[in-house]
């Protein structure tokens, strides 16, 4: 078997292993699919879990979707051959997140193993690489939930990378309609509109403010001309995002960070006083794992084109070149049946 390890600052390996082996609480999956997410690209540019790492093997891949072939003793509600996707949040060593085990591997050990918890059932109608966008979609709706965005918002999402476009998906589910997406990416913006977002703005060669005035519309506040947007969603972490959004917020305007940013940014907070803009933030998917597997077999079709490469798992290197490109958007690494 191979198992893509970390070995340091943008040394990504592909390595043999042994096959693992299932102790009574846990259960061995064989991957079918798992996607590249960019905290593995930043895993990789870092050579570890942060940028201060300590050295060490470190093996990543967290989005995963495969076949259970074999299950402990005291697992209750698995069986051979059952398909599910991999929550890494909740396992115990955060699978693909600084753990023992990485998810682009042909087989991975999911240890102390709950069905319905760390392994969730997948529908039948699913096809791997589309189960496999659950994590990235999860983490898309944790982000629109907590900006409790709902038919008649008018809604403005930065990036439109897989997070930006999962978020797109939520959004027109949920009956959001007035929807701009920005992105400096043209590529990018072509995806954001297959998935439904009617406005496009590319922030490299457009005004990003103007734009959003001129399309949301404005209002005078305190002599100033304020956006009518309710919603911002930042799923981008770009160096004037939010400095945009403070100056166009109109009162009571909200902003929900999902975007990682790597330093501290300045906010104005006399013009937040104005406002009174309400800034929160979203990581991960405490909750909406589930939400998401239980819509997907309806929104399966709208969700395939967030995929935008897929390589084989002998490729799995010339995939990561690929999804650090702002061409890309999910890209997807799948796992022959052969391979074990």
């Amino acid at each position: 078997m191979r198992i893509l390890n970390i070995h340091g600052t943008n040394d990504l390996r592909l390595d043999p292993r042994d096959p693992p082996v299932a102790g009574a609480e846990d259960v061995v999956v064989r991957i079918r699919a798992c996607g590249i997410c960019g905290s593995d690209l930043s895993y990789v540019k870092w050579g570890g879990m942060n940028p201060h790492n300590d050295g060490g093997i470190v093996p990543i891949g967290h989005e995963a979707a495969g076949e259970v072939i074999a299950v402990g003793a005291d697992v209750k509600g698995a069986h051979i051959g059952q398909r599910v996707v991999i929550n890494p949040m909740n396992t115990p060593s955060f699978i693909g997140s600084g753990g023992p085990e990485g998810a682009f591997s042909d087989a991975v050990l999911v240890r102390h193993a709950r069905i319905g918890d760390s392994l969730l059932p997948i529908d039948e109608s699913l096809p791997y690489d589309v189960a496999a966008l659950t994590e990235p979609l999860a983490v898309a709706l944790h982000g629109v939930n907590r900006s409790e965005a709902k038919p008649g918002d008018k809604v403005v999402v930065f990036g439109c990378g897989p997070i930006g476009l999962g978020m797109i998906l939520w959004l027109i589910d949920r009956g959001v309609t007035d929807l701009i997406a920005i992105d400096l990416s043209d590529e990018r913006l072509e995806r954001a509109k297959a998935m439904g977002a009617a406005t496009l703005i590319n922030a490299g060669k457009e005004n990003v403010r103007d734009r959003i005035r001129a399309l949301h519309g404005t209002h005078d506040y305190y002599g100033m001309a304020v956006a009518d947007t309710d919603i911002y969603l930042d799923a981008a972490g770009g160096p004037t995002i939010l400095d945009d959004v403070v100056q166009l917020s109109k009162y009571h305007a909200r902003l929900i960070v999902t975007a990682a940013y790597t330093r501290p940014g300045m906010l104005d907070l006399v013009r937040m006083l104005l406002s009174e803009l309400s800034i929160t933030t979203a990581m991960g998917y405490p909750t909406e794992m589930n939400d998401v597997l239980a819509a997907l077999p309806r929104l399966k079709d709208k969700a395939a084109p967030m995929i935008s490469h897929r390589f084989g798992f002998d490729d799995v290197l010339q995939g990561f070149a690929v999804a650090a490109t702002p061409q890309s958007a999910k890209v997807m690494i799948e796992f022959a049946e052969e391979n074990l």
